[in-house]
């Protein structure tokens, strides 16, 4: 019976795995990709056949990684702005081009560590397309810039702390269990890469469904009680969050549904774990006086653990820069409280409610947020600018080749470290604090 069972589910994981039932979604959102009828073996001239799972790895430490997967052909010299490759080609325009709802489009973002820019590919619906779009930059870097400082500047502190402890650690343990299991992107073909900025990294589980899952579910059980609106709201909001980041990471050909469906469960295991816990958490982060020390050590200790599971990937660097960014919001709001900088709300005052939409309260907010933003902007190119040429000269490397340095060991956990822990202190204690000088508090 239990070998059965056991059976059963090894069978369903892998009829999830399989890359044709990402091909199948992408073609019924209407995406198409641009492959070749058949390949050509250059030396032959005898068709080869598809290799599932290609990927290029660097597979050690400060070796170039020009080289990426695109969709379908291992990434070459470009040519006017197409890849080349050795295929042959069906001659004449296809029918797909005839159709004026047809657009052509490149991969989203090209990554500038990896080289990696993927071909070309066929939009028939361009509201899918713009829709899960927008849903996959829910798991990206810039939304977070912007999202988390707009919850800590405007609506509430308390909550925007403890939703980047749990953002955190949410993104250490998935992309430290990506290196561990270490499972190729989809194959392509048949699945198209609409994006191609994570290929090089492994992808079991999907990170994206992760944060996508913990940040809208913890941000409704944080919420709900301490601010007054309906149950059913706040869970439909958070559930039309996560699916739309899961569903978007399939439609861009990164994830498979079986990678997807176990970020989605792995995220709510890690969020029942430190649910519980993030009250202790923010209290012992803002009055214990051994907290700095313990931040520290902590955030660098697991860094070094996520580099030190795999060869280079843009997922080790993606690790620090979370791991940095929770270290600096935890060393500031330390500072805070030792300082009485801090302004949560009384407990009396719960729970809370939106004050009335007015003109005075709106400007004030947009102006906080689009100050704020700003000064983080420029407080990380700054950093970027200052932090990658002194580690290139500390550790004796060549500082001529950014992409090439950053791919020690040597320079990127710094380099992530240091950057956006100044970020995420800026974010939480000299942001606030310029916000009073300007009145805007």
């Amino acid at each position: 019976m239990a070998s059965a069972v056991v059976k059963t589910f090894v069978q369903t994981c892998n009829y999830l795995q399989d890359p044709c039932h990402v091909a199948r979604f992408q073609k019924f959102c209407g995406v198409k990709g641009t492959f070749p009828d058949k390949r050509i073996k250059p030396d032959s001239g005898r068709s080869e056949p598809d290799r599932p799972g290609l990927r290029k790895r660097v597979q050690q430490e400060g070796q170039s990684s020009d080289e990426g997967v695109g969709n379908g052909d291992a990434a070459t010299a470009q040519i006017n702005g197409m890849q080349g490759d050795d295929t042959v080609r069906p001659e004449g325009p296809s029918a797909a081009d005839d159709d004026s709802d047809t657009t052509r489009a490149k991969p989203l973002r090209r990554n500038s560590l990896t080289g990696d820019v993927g071909q070309e590919f066929l939009i028939h619906n361009k509201f899918l397309f713009y829709l899960f779009t927008f849903g996959t930059e829910l798991g990206n870097e810039m939304f977070f810039i912007i999202f988390f400082p707009f919850l800590f500047w405007n609506i509430d502190a308390v909550v925007s702390r403890r939703l980047i402890v749990v953002w955190a650690w949410n993104l250490f343990v998935g992309q430290s269990t990506k290196d561990m299991v270490r499972w190729s992107r989809p194959a392509s073909p048949p699945v198209v890469k609409v994006e191609v900025f994570y290929n090089s990294e492994y992808s079991m589980p999907s990170t994206h469904a992760m944060t996508g899952t913990a940040i809208p579910f913890c941000l409704f059980m944080l919420t709900y009680g301490r601010w007054q609106y309906p149950f059913l709201f706040g869970f439909c909001v958070a559930l039309g969050w996560s699916v739309l980041v899961c569903v978007s990471r399939v439609y861009m050909g990164m994830h498979s549904i079986l990678e997807v469906i176990t970020g989605f469960l792995y995220s709510l295991l890690v969020l029942s774990f430190f649910q519980p816990i993030l009250e202790k958490i923010d209290n012992y982060y803002m009055m214990d006086h051994y907290a700095p020390l313990v931040i520290i050590v902590s955030h660098v200790s697991l860094g070094l653990v996520a580099f030190s599971l795999d060869s280079w990937s843009t997922s080790r660097g993606d690790t620090a820069q979370a791991l940095g960014t929770g270290a600096g919001a935890a060393l500031a709001t330390h500072v805070n409280y030792q300082l009485g900088l801090l302004q949560d709300p009384p407990l009396s005052s719960l729970p809370l409610t939106l004050p009335p939409v007015t003109a005075g309260p709106v400007l004030r907010s947009l102006l906080r947020f689009f100050i704020g933003v700003a000064v983080i902007l420029v407080t990380r190119m700054v950093m970027k600018a200052v932090t990658i040429p002194f580690l290139c000269r500390l550790f004796g490397l060549p500082s001529d080749d950014v992409r090439r340095a950053r791919q020690h060991m040597r320079v990127e956990l710094p380099y992530r470290y240091i950057v956006y822990s100044v970020v995420g202190f800026s974010c939480v204690c000299f942001v606030p604090v310029l916000f009073g000088i300007f009145h805007l508090a």
